[in-house]
Formats: C-alpha cells, sequence, structure tokens
C-alpha cells in the first residue's frame, strides 16, 4: 500500500497542508513542538480512524475552529487507486468514507490500510499497565483477522454488561450471569486463539531483529499469560461471582491477559537502560510490520517518529540499514537531527522527498524521483 498523497484542515497545529509522497522513504525534519508528530498522526487516524496520541476526537480539531478534515489518496500494490477521508465538526459524529462511500461502522475499515508506527509512546509499553500490552496485540491482529475485531468488541460489549450487574445495589441474579459468562467465554476462545498464535509468530521474528540491532549483545523474550491457560475459564466466572461483587469488577478473563517483556529472562521495565527499551520496541515494532506483510494483504506503512533518540549509533547506523532494504515499502520518518536523516537518504539507492515541518507548515526541500 502506498499513500500518494494527503491533504489536511484544522487537524491540531496544521491549518492547511497538501502533501505529494515518495513511494518510498518521506522524511520530516524540525524542531519539537512544529508538527512533525501531528502529520505522522493525521496518517495513523486514516488507517485506524483515530489518533495514536489523542484519546478526544474533538482535541485533534484546531483551537478556534469547527472542524477538522483529512484526504488520503492511496494506491494498492496491484495498483487500484482508492481515497479516504474522514471529517469531524464540534459536538458531532465524525464521519469516515471510502471512496465517497460512508462507513456504517468504523471497524469495518480497521484493516483496510495496514500501518505500523513506531513512536516515544511506545514507552508506555514497557512502563504501563498491562491494558498497553494487550493494545499492542489487538492492534495488530485486528488489522488482518475480522473475526478475532467482531469477537474482541463483542467480549468487552458482555464484559461491561456483567461489571454494571456487579456495581448493582442488589447481588446480581444468577441465571443473567450465567448467560453473560456464556457469551464472555465463547469470545474469550477466539481472542486467546488469536492472541497465543500471533505471539508464537513473533517471537523469533521479534529475536532476529533483535539481534541485528543490538548486535546479537542481549538475549530477550516474550511470555503470553493468561487465565485461559489456567483452566475453565465458565468456573473460574462463576466461582468469583461474590469476590467480584464486592471489588466492582471481574477480576477473570482475557481483560486481564498479560504480555511479559523479558531482558536477560529478568523483567524489562527493571532492568532495562533507556537505549536497551528503546532497541526492545524497535525490534518489536519492526516485528509487527514483517507480522503484517507475512499475512499476504497489503504492503503496510511504516511510521518512524523521533526514533533515534537514546539509541548509540551502532544501533542507528543497524536500524536504518534495515528500514533501507526490500523488506519494507513505504516510510514516513521524522528527526529533529538532520545527521540521522541524511544518512538515512544517503544509504537508500531508491525514491525520497525530503520536508521541513516549521510552525504547522510544511515545505519540501529536497527529493530525488525514480
Amino acid at each position: 500500500m502506498i499513500l500518494s498523497s494527503i491533504s489536511l484542515l484544522n487537524y491540531k497545529n496544521l491549518q492547511e497542508v497538501n502533501i505529494m509522497f515518495s513511494p518510498k522513504i518521506n522524511c520530516f525534519i524540525g524542531s519539537n513542538g512544529m508538527g512533525k508528530t501531528n502529520l505522522l498522526d493525521a496518517v495513523y487516524y486514516l488507517s485506524f480512524c483515530k489518533s495514536a496520541v489523542t484519546a478526544s476526537d474533538a482535541s485533534n480539531i484546531m483551537h478556534d475552529a469547527p472542524f477538522f478534515m483529512l484526504q488520503g489518496c492511496y494506491q494498492s500494490d496491484s495498483g487500484i487507486r482508492s481515497e479516504v477521508s474522514c471529517g469531524l465538526k464540534r459536538g458531532e459524529k465524525k464521519q469516515f468514507r471510502k471512496d465517497g462511500k460512508l462507513y456504517d461502522r468504523l471497524s469495518d475499515h480497521i484493516g483496510s490500510v495496514p500501518l505500523v508506527m513506531v513512536s516515544p509512546a511506545d514507552s508506555e509499553l514497557i512502563a504501563g499497565g498491562s491494558e498497553e500490552r494487550r493494545r499492542f496485540m489487538d492492534v495488530v491482529i485486528s488489522q488482518y483477522d475480522k473475526e478475532y475485531l467482531g469477537a474482541l468488541i463483542r467480549y468487552n460489549r458482555a464484559l461491561q454488561q456483567r461489571n454494571a450487574l456487579l456495581r448493582g445495589e442488589r447481588e446480581p441474579d444468577g441465571e443473567m450471569m450465567q448467560l453473560i459468562e456464556e457469551m464472555m467465554v465463547d469470545e474469550a476462545l477466539v481472542i486467546n486463539r488469536g492472541r497465543k498464535a500471533f505471539i508464537d509468530e513473533l517471537v523469533p521474528v521479534f529475536e532476529r531483529f533483535h539481534g541485528t540491532i543490538a548486535c546479537g549483545s542481549e538475549v530477550v523474550s516474550l511470555k503470553y499469560r493468561s487465565h485461559m491457560n489456567d483452566g475453565d475459564l465458565l468456573e473460574m466466572l462463576r466461582q468469583s461471582r461474590a469476590d467480584d461483587y464486592r471489588l466492582g469488577h471481574t477480576s477473570k478473563g482475557v481483560h486481564r491477559d498479560e504480555l511479559t517483556m523479558l531482558l536477560g529472562g529478568y523483567p524489562l521495565r527493571r532492568e532495562g537502560s533507556q537505549g536497551q527499551n528503546k532497541t526492545f520496541l524497535v525490534s518489536l515494532k519492526l516485528a509487527q510490520y514483517d507480522f503484517l506483510r507475512s499475512k499476504g494483504g497489503e504492503m503496510p506503512l511504516l511510521l518512524l517518529d523521533d526514533i533515534f533518540d537514546k539509541l548509540d549509533s551502532r544501533r542507528v547506523e543497524q536500524i536504518i540499514a534495515l528500514v533501507a532494504g526490500d523488506g519494507f515499502g513505504q516510510i514516513f520518518i521524522t528527526d529533529v537531527n538532520r545527521e540521522h536523516i541524511d544518512q538515512i537518504l544517503e544509504s537508500v539507492s531508491g525514491g525520497y522527498r525530503l520536508f521541513e515541518v516549521q510552525g504547522g507548515c510544511v515545505e519540501l526541500i529536497k527529493s530525488r524521483e525514480v
């Protein structure tokens, strides 16, 4: 998949931007706060129907503006052209369209423009709670497995219903709880199967990327833990009802799954330096990219937002060599350091475009067309 061009109106600090992209490498330089990350976030939004960094849709509208508009023109790997657009007015529901047709459900769009983003916010995968690591698995799997995405939506709906009963003034009705729990278990089976298969396939690719970037100097691993692997979830839910009623929430289920990140056999969050954590995360996201590519769909877009900070020159060189190779398609890179960008452009034989971002304005300053 190639993003040929993008048009933005009133998206964060980007008032009006129209850009034609290189089908291979697109680099954006500029000081912090100029809009580089916002530009990549707009590309992300057109893939996932939401911002990568802002929970509230209305927060993405430029201050004092009444709306924002995004429009991206794409070309599939087979040459088919399409247009994706989104508009949001303050106080109204956002509208998402593909080739002019309004989506009935935003979930129908997920996976049609596969994308992987590496950014400083990924540090929450290590430092944050288990919900961050579950979200990582869900975002990847949902891009190629519609059954998984549907099961996840239905499971969360049933979970909300069970929690609502647990928070009621009276102890929940047993028959109603049984019905909801059976629904949860049916969907949890699909979710657990999808997550386990994903991690089993991801780990060797992740370890290979990490070995290349770290030059084999560290041993890393990922472990998937779930209540589904400990026994009969339906029975666990039944037995935990009384305790859950006192707690006011559901304590057992795939919404409690964990992805443990290890460095040298110990938890990464306790052992890793800033450089080691960054290497772990970049390797994980490159493995995610390789995984999505292996599923036989469109080549994902790769967004690299300020990824070279906290890395020594040797690791930077290894990452540059990897992403400049034939294993990756269209790439978008931001950095405040022009030296890193020049290294990348010198190492590639294909086309590229280099943009400068200042105060929400984007200007093409260098390019090579192939």
